[in-house]
């Protein structure tokens, strides 16, 4: 079957071709085969019990399998919505690229927070340009960014923009003189999640969240919680903190909303690093994820597309206690700027975390795909510029907030960065 010209090859993965790992997770191989032009395509899934190790170059199609110790949350029926996406034509008509004719593979490596919307696009994409295979790894927004910046990956997936210092410097894929560009790709409420026993309801405010994580506030039972919880019956336990121990742009959003909004309890500049020795450290999404599961009367800050079933507390925001919604983050990015004083095309935002509008929830990470404004390489350019098209298509932005309850981009903010993206080189 991996013969077969008219299969599509999804391929997502950070191990080399020909690795063996074990699946751990939604245990299925999916594939969309063409019988013809002109002809309906159709789907299968086969079944792969866990823990069976799977060849990558026996797999014509992976959607859903472990990535160097973190889940792919992604499933054969998203797989399917993706690439056809209600009108499967349409991101390519708009981004004027013939799909059919590309042909290369695509390496892109960073944010965990992204991994389930990569896993969704990767599969839409190469569900049109069957040619293309599409590589990403999850190593985590800083990893990213330095595996772009070195060259090792073609673009690089970042809950935060490139840094003014990273602009100084020089980006081995693109050309003489050329920088690189933020687009933003992906919108997120990033939530306070925990699992506290015999508590299903919480409420907590920046001043109590920055006591807890700098390890100030050590009991569920404080005064400072309890305050902000009448009638809630809060043990006298002792709270384990987990939070991430790799650079991470989830990161770097969370102690920028605590820095703006909890003055002297964080007391600390926003960083991609955790700053307080506290608590228990994971890498990436998953990571934390996996933590939490094992981990008893705990909290941590997690992308919300990563806290599963965990219980995710209500956020204070103004006088109101809030509910995590993909819809108020979109409402806080759509009342903030376009960072000033970058490149034409380059579209970082400057997220207002002192919204207070109704529902709004300003723990948001703005996710980017960063790429060159010119490569080096046109032929990769164009892997790079039709693949991009197709992440801020309607259709794709749609495919993966229903897969990773993120928030689609707005139609204003799309058009910016579909016009950013065409200006790729």
């Amino acid at each position: 079957m991996s013969g077969d010209p008219h299969r599509v090859n999804v391929a997502f993965t950070s191990r080399s071709p020909g690795s063996v790992i074990p699946v751990t997770s939604r245990p299925y191989s999916h594939s969309r085969v063409s019988t013809g032009p002109g002809t309906t395509q159709r789907s299968h899934c086969t079944y792969i019990p866990e823990g069976t190790p799977v060849n990558i170059k026996r797999i014509g199609s992976i959607a859903a399998i472990a990535i160097a110790g973190a889940v792919v949350l992604s499933s054969c029926a998203a797989n399917e919505d993706a690439g056809n996406g209600g009108n499967s034509s349409s991101p390519a008509a708009s981004s004027g690229v013939d799909y059919s004719k590309l042909s290369g593979t695509l390496t892109g490596s960073g944010s965990s927070a992204q991994q389930t919307a990569e896993a969704t696009w990767a599969s839409g994409f190469q569900g049109q340009a069957s040619g293309v295979t599409v590589n990403y790894s999850p190593d985590g927004s800083g990893a990213g960014r330095k595996n772009f910046i070195s060259g090792a990956a073609d673009f690089a997936g970042s809950d935060a923009a490139l840094s003014e210092d990273e602009l100084g410097g020089t980006f081995a894929a693109c050309a003489a003189d050329s920088k690189a560009i933020d687009i933003p790709v992906y919108i997120s409420p990033i939530a306070i999640a925990y699992k506290v026993d015999g508590v299903s309801d919480l409420t907590l405010d920046a001043k109590s969240i920055a006591g807890i994580f700098s390890g100030k506030i050590t009991k569920w039972n404080d005064s400072e919680i309890a305050s902000l919880n009448d009638g809630v019956k809060l043990p006298d336990a002792n709270i384990t903190v987990v939070h991430r121990s790799d650079d991470s742009g989830t990161t770097e959003n969370f102690s920028e909303y605590l820095s703006e909004n909890a003055g002297d309890a964080w007391g600390k500049e926003p960083s991609q690093t955790f700053p307080f020795q506290v608590g228990d450290a994971a890498a990436k999404t998953s990571g934390v994820a996996s933590a939490m599961q094992g981990a008893t009367n705990a909290i941590t800050y997690i992308d919300d597309s990563g806290a599963g079933d965990l219980d995710k507390a209500k956020l204070m925001v103004g006088d109101k206690a809030t509910e995590i919604s993909a819809e108020g983050a979109a409402k806080v990015v759509a009342d903030s700027d376009v960072a000033s004083g970058r490149e034409t095309n380059d579209l970082a935002i400057q997220i207002d975390r002192k919204d207070t509008a109704e529902n709004a929830w300003p723990l948001v990470l703005v996710s980017y795909a960063i790429a060159c404004q010119e490569y080096k390489d046109s032929a990769k350019a164009d892997l790079v510029k039709a693949y991009l098209g197709y992440v801020v298509s309607a259709d794709a932005q749609k495919a993966a907030a229903t897969e990773a309850k993120s928030a689609a981009l707005s139609s204003d903010l799309g058009e910016k960065a579909a016009a950013a993206v065409k200006s790729i080189k």
